[in-house]
């Protein structure tokens, strides 16, 4: 392992990418702290500490929600526009036709993206400006600025750092290492663990939770992160057989390979994407604070932990784990690409029968991995709920750390690997000359 790091400091594509992704989450991290004009910090961070849903969304905004500065909104506007361009891509035909349009079509449809990102910030920073105007401590209000003033004043604010998130998740995406979207999510959870543990040690020095109880929640927190990078790497290895070709005096092909096909092929995405859904009934309730219907709808069925709540979220975590599975992979395309180069599976018919072979292997052995996910999702607030027992990550924030940290270390092997350098996944060592 300890030559592996080294291997990777001797690659200089890896090292500046690496130290390119370093230098823009210490930016983020910076922007997360610039407070927006006129809002008490403090003030609003106690008002916001008994309310978990705003505590959850101020998990996925790195704590720059409860803070309110220019960070407040996260990215979660931009995955938001994501979803709603994707959904509409299964059924929208034009979109339809810039997916199929190759890379030129994918840039097209980032550009709307980004332009519908921009219309829902705004309404997301209308709505929690308007939101900020209401909250009041003991007399104390949050806000020091005139409604008039501060309400389009903050919308611009809160619009362009979520705006700026987004670019600084691309030019990770591009220049850096890793998704950087999931990695700006992945590094807002991360900071908050000093504070965490802190606070359990406190827990501990003060005699309100049991060292038994301590060692316990480790304990089920190490079993939880070994399940995940189980499921998470589990695979499908279907047989695929290749025929010897003779062209002369050579012969070609004729090994016996392997298609794998993973447990969790949408890996986090299905996790953010239905977060970022299950944050609309809160944004309703900015939106409209002094309709007491759709209030009581937030704060009683839609509040996190209650009953229709974990519902709802595990079963949108379902949905978008087969939604998202057949947007990254096309049975049709790979069973086409197999008869071209002669691969068969064997007892299997090549073309359709094999194309419908392997999409109902995926759905068989997507189902169990979805519902994984959204246990896992859902049993923090049902531990909160009836343990009294609270969760640094929770089940959504560990999810997207373990799967962003391990499609990050795959990357960072991809690369060991196409310049002769062993990857995390194996011992070894060294097998090239270095660099």
């Amino acid at each position: 392992m300890l030559d592996t790091f080294k291997s990777i400091f001797k690659v200089e594509e890896l090292r500046k990418r690496i130290f390119f992704t370093c230098a823009i989450l210490v930016v983020y991290r910076v922007g997360g702290h610039i407070p927006t004009p006129g809002v008490d910090g403090s003030i609003l961070a106690a008002a916001l500490s008994q309310n978990s849903i705003f505590g959850l969304l101020d998990l996925f905004a790195g704590g720059a929600f409860a803070k309110a500065t220019i960070f407040a909104l996260g990215i979660m506007p931009y995955i938001s526009a994501s979803i709603m361009l994707q959904l509409l891509g299964a059924v929208v035909p034009f979109l339809q036709r810039l997916q199929r349009e190759g890379e030129e079509g994918r840039r097209k449809i980032t550009q709307y993206t980004r332009y519908l990102t921009v219309l829902i910030a705004a309404l997301q920073g209308w709505g929690t400006a308007g939101f900020l105007t209401t909250i009041n401590l003991n007399g104390m209000p949050a806000v020091h600025m005139d409604s008039a003033g501060f309400i389009p004043l903050t919308v611009l604010t809160f619009t362009c750092g979520c705006i700026f998130i987004m670019w600084l998740g691309e030019q990770i995406t591009e220049r850096g290492i890793g998704n950087g979207i999931s990695l700006i999510i992945f590094i807002g959870i991360i900071a908050r663990f000093p504070e965490a543990v802190w606070e359990e040690v406190r827990a501990l020095w003060f005699g309100t939770r049991s060292f038994f109880w301590e060692v316990v929640m480790v304990g089920m927190m190490v079993a939880v992160v070994a399940a995940i990078i189980l499921v998470t790497r589990a695979q499908r290895k279907v047989p695929v057989q290749y025929p010897r070709r003779v062209v002369g005096r050579k012969v070609f092909g004729g090994a016996a390979t392997h298609l794998p096909l993973s447990v969790n092929s949408a890996g986090v995405i299905p996790i953010i994407f239905a977060q970022s859904i299950m944050f609309l009934p809160s944004t309703l309730a900015q939106l409209f604070p002094n309709t007491d219907w759709v209030q009581n709808m937030v704060a009683i069925w839609l509040a996190p932990g209650e009953f229709w709540y974990s519902l709802i979220y595990g079963l949108i975590i379902i949905f978008f784990g087969y939604f998202y599975t057949a947007i990254v992979f096309n049975p049709m395309e790979i069973a086409d690409n197999m008869r071209r180069n002669g691969g068969y599976i064997p007892g299997i018919r090549p073309g359709r029968n094999t194309s419908e072979y392997i999409e109902r292997i995926l759905t068989r052995i997507t189902l169990p991995g979805a519902i994984f996910f959204a246990m896992i999702a859902i049993l923090p607030w049902v531990l909160i709920s009836q343990a009294n027992v609270n969760f640094f990550f929770g089940g959504t924030g560990l999810l997207i750390v373990v799967g962003v940290a391990l499609d990050t270390l795959q990357q960072i092997e991809s690369h060991l690997l196409m310049r002769h350098y062993d990857g995390f996944m194996k011992k070894g060592r060294i097998r090239g000359r270095s660099m």
